[in-house]
């Protein structure tokens, strides 16, 4: 069974963000998908939805897969690094503000 992969990586949001829009399409036809991502109000749900365009794409060029026999295979987000700020407090304290970035991961297999 052949794979086509895509990668986001270096993505500006938070991978806890991502793994609720990328569960709702695991194991889903690449159509219904789409469909769901285009239908998802959320953040990621755009990031994703490039994603699974350019897997398919990947699938079509480089495999010759049928598109419409594709399906979600694997998909998933790992954490990438960790831009840390400083956000001034009173007295002269200081919190840290994490900003975190992901790393997508988008697989489609054949049906």
């Amino acid at each position: 069974m052949q794979q086509a992969k895509a990668h986001a990586r270096y993505v500006r949001i938070s991978p806890r963000k991502v793994k609720l829009v990328i569960d709702l399409i695991r194991g889903k036809a690449v159509g219904e998908a789409i469909a769901i991502l285009r239908n998802t109000p959320r953040a990621a749900s755009p990031i994703v939805e490039k994603l699974l365009n350019s897997a398919i794409a990947n699938a079509e060029h480089n495999y010759s897969m049928d598109v419409n026999k594709l399906v979600v295979s694997d998909v998933y987000a790992n954490q990438g690094p960790i831009l840390k700020r400083i956000r001034p407090r009173s007295m002269g304290r200081a919190d840290r503000i994490s900003k975190r970035t992901s790393h997508i991961t988008l697989v489609v297999s054949e049906k």
